[in-house]
């Protein structure tokens, strides 16, 4: 029995990428920011990230870190728990 090399990183054709669960993510981002009458470039610049990646996760483009989660969050006052819970709630909305 041959024994198998350990491989640093994810097997191929692995992703983590769930576009629903980034759209969600991306509409509770923006319904936070509009409720609290923040512009997409200032929301950017209170977080620290660039302002075409702040609207990439809005769409749904792409999937935040957990890094980039905290710096939205802290951007908008709010903790982390806010904004998951709506975007929870923008998920359970698209499945109806």
């Amino acid at each position: 029995m041959q024994k198998r090399s350990v491989r640093p990183g994810r097997p191929a054709g692995a992703t983590t990428f769930d576009a629903e669960l980034a759209r969600a993510f991306g509409t509770a981002v923006r319904a936070l920011r509009a409720e609290r009458g923040i512009s997409q470039e200032s929301l950017a610049n209170l977080a620290s990230i660039e302002r075409s990646h702040m609207g990439k996760v809005e769409r749904g483009e792409h999937m935040p870190t957990l890094a980039i989660i905290f710096k939205i969050a802290d951007a908008l006052e709010c903790s982390t728990t806010v904004v998951m819970a709506e975007a929870e709630r923008q998920l359970a909305a698209a499945e109806t």
